[in-house]
């Protein structure tokens, strides 16, 4: 009633004999059930779903490589959508330096026993990947690698069967991560998602540490560690 449909139409939609939904009737039924902007969207997406934009999202760009070995005062990386990081800058090879699946964030939190000590709000991160997995399958529809990646950690991890259930959605653009390093201590990072427009399915990742704070202190431990690895 509230979102203007009759109960033939929704009780169609809920069944799945109806696939075609309008924007606007997505939009209204958004609107009722209070749906995040994250949530809306994957609505759109499991409604219109796009062909899985692979392109080279396992690739480099090399201008993106050298901005990051620029910014060697910063942790950088990309990510793709199933989390993957197909490039780190030398600063962000040393902060994940030492864990197993470093390869890939998502693996990393739930395969990694040594996760639970690095992240010091492990449930808090578990919660943000595994939203973030299920808003890429939304948008990624299609992608077999993605869905086999969820295939795989909802058979050898308890806990990310469990998140799953939950059903969130949200795509990290700009947050805080604490850590404890293995050389450096504790230390929180500031971070900044950017979509790589080259690398359609890329994001660029990029970390700093408060200015002044005992972070940024870290943060010159572990640069000073990497100058001397050189």
């Amino acid at each position: 009633m509230l979102a203007g449909l009759s109960i033939d139409y929704y009780t169609r939609l809920e069944q799945g004999r109806e696939r075609h939904p309008s924007a606007q009737v997505l939009n209204a039924l958004a609107q009722v059930l209070q749906l995040s902007p994250e949530a809306t969207e994957y609505l759109h997406e499991l409604a219109h779903p796009r062909a899985c934009r692979r392109g080279a999202i396992d690739q480099v760009n090399p201008t993106v490589a050298h901005l990051g070995e620029d910014l060697h005062h910063l942790v950088v990386f990309t990510t793709n959508p199933c989390m993957d990081v197909p490039y780190r800058n030398r600063l962000a090879a040393a902060l994940h330096g030492g864990l197993k699946y470093n390869d890939n964030l998502v693996r990393l939190v739930f395969l990694d026993p040594a996760s639970r000590e690095f992240y010091l709000d492990w449930e808090r991160e578990a919660r943000f990947r595994v939203a973030h997995i299920r808003a890429a399958a939304g948008a990624e529809y299609g992608d077999r690698r993605l869905h086999a990646l969820v295939d795989e950690l909802s058979r050898t991890s308890e806990d990310f069967r469990r998140i799953w259930d939950r059903h969130d959605v949200r795509v990290r653009t700009n947050e805080s991560i604490r850590y404890r390093h293995h050389e450096v201590g504790e230390i929180t990072l500031l971070f900044e998602t950017f979509a790589i427009n080259s690398s359609p399915g890329q994001n660029l990742v990029i970390g700093r540490a408060e200015p002044g704070s005992p972070s940024e202190r870290a943060l010159s431990r572990l640069r000073a560690l990497v100058a001397g690895h050189d």
